[in-house]
């Protein structure tokens, strides 16, 4: 059986792809838009020795596989192939084809991938030290990149769309007012907001709100670069970011806490300690926005050991249904006052970011290198695909700490612009 062929087993007949490979064969439909070409017997051997995702990131990464036409479409096409769908007879016939060597062939795990036994060595999952190594595989990259990949706004969380045309920046502008009207900020309140990024939530608020604003982020480029921006914006006096865990915050009594796109770094184990430290941060009346990814129900696994995300994007990240993170709220001392999945406006966040990327895609590859570019191409690509099949979901949770009387503060009824 010829190698394009075998793809071709794997993938279906009707899928839309065309295969080709080194060994000359080629398959699938003439004409079209999205060919899959299988570079080098490295390919093989990386699919060989780890079936699934894991191998065919490693062969594309590493440049062995290549995708001629858009990978969104390949992805959404291939979203849910698996080897599990050739027959016992089909995989013998594989099996002879390719024969033994691309099981016995040596290939180096690209640099990029996360070594589980390093990050061992830092301690347990989401140990301080080990917390901070995965922030920094991640969001160390380079603020250059970053700023092409983002755009101006640098917001690297879901953004909200008030229309179908809305710019990306538009739309970042509106998720981070979104979160501060669900806050209920006014001028001279005080805002935690941890796991910042650049700074994005902690300016708005001081520049909109006059809200005093503190943010904390285990990236190092990201508090440098947040700095910057507040003393270029001359919020010095409202706002500050700080390079720190945000377990060693010490101030308290704050009027409010946003937490966007931190829960998926914490893990399930340490979610009571997590929201219990929050709600011990805020003065009685003082509410809590979690913003974060979520699974879609809680039968799925909340951490994949061997999977890209986990090897390539976000070391020890952990998703929980929002069910469970609503439980854990609420038995650490919050009363829920709103909760809306935005998971559509995440498809179209991610969407905007690729073209971001494919438009910068050779100054990227110049700063950052063609396997770490690709590893964004992959991976944005793919989560477009699990935010539109609703294998993923992006949730913001309200909840509030109430007095000792039972006092929420909240009014009967939101504003007329929100949600």
């Amino acid at each position: 059986m010829a190698l394009a062929s075998i793809f071709e087993k794997i993938v279906g007949t009707d899928a839309g792809i065309a295969f080709m490979a080194y060994d000359g064969s080629k398959a699938g439909p003439d004409g079209a838009d999205v060919t899959l070409e299988v570079k080098s017997p490295i390919a093989v051997a990386y699919l060989a020795q780890a079936p699934g995702e894991l191998g065919l990131a490693r062969a594309y990464v590493s440049g062995h596989i290549d995708v001629h036409g858009d990978l969104y479409t390949l992805l959404d096409r291939m979203w849910n192939i698996t080897t599990n769908d050739l027959t016992p007879a089909e995989k013998v016939a594989a099996v002879r084809s390719l024969g033994l060597k691309p099981l016995l062939m040596r290939v180096p795990v690209p640099p990029q991938e996360v070594r589980t036994s390093a990050l061992a060595r830092l301690g347990s999952r989401h140990a301080k030290q080990r917390d901070a190594e995965a922030i920094h595989h991640h969001y160390d990259v380079s603020n250059r990149f970053y700023s092409w990949v983002l755009g101006p706004s640098m917001a690297y969380t879901c953004a909200t769309f008030p229309s179908e045309d809305a710019t990306l920046e538009e739309a970042q502008f509106a998720k981070f007012d979104l979160v501060a009207r669900k806050l209920g900020l006014r001028e001279g309140m005080r805002l935690l907001d941890v796991g910042c990024g650049w700074g994005g939530m902690v300016i708005h608020a001081a520049q909109h709100y006059g809200v005093k604003a503190l943010g904390v982020t285990l990236s190092r480029q990201q508090a440098e670069y947040a700095q910057k921006a507040i003393a270029e914006a001359g919020l010095q006096d409202l706002a500050e970011v700080r390079h720190m865990d945000y377990r060693d915050v010490t101030e308290s009594d704050f009027d409010a806490v946003s937490s966007i796109g931190l829960t998926e770094h914490i893990g399930k184990d340490n979610l009571p300690a997590y929201f219990g430290f929050l709600n011990g941060k805020l003065r009685p009346g003082g509410r809590l926005l979690n913003h974060c990814i979520t699974r879609p129900t809680g039968k799925e696994k909340t951490f994949n050991k061997g999977g890209f995300i986990n090897r390539y994007v976000f070391p020890d990240g952990e998703l929980e249904s929002v069910g469970y993170l609503i439980r854990q709220m609420e038995d650490n001392g919050f009363e829920i006052r709103h909760e809306e999945n935005l998971r559509e406006h995440y498809a179209k966040t991610l969407s905007h970011w690729c073209d971001n990327l494919d438009a910068n895609w050779e100054d990227a590859v110049q700063e950052v290198g063609m396997g770490t570019a690709r590893v964004w191409a992959l991976y944005m690509a793919g989560c477009i695909v699990g935010f539109e099949r609703n294998k993923i979901q992006l949730h913001q949770v309200l909840g509030v700490k109430l007095d000792d009387q039972g006092r929420s503060g909240m009014p009967l009824r939101p504003s007329r612009d929100w949600p």
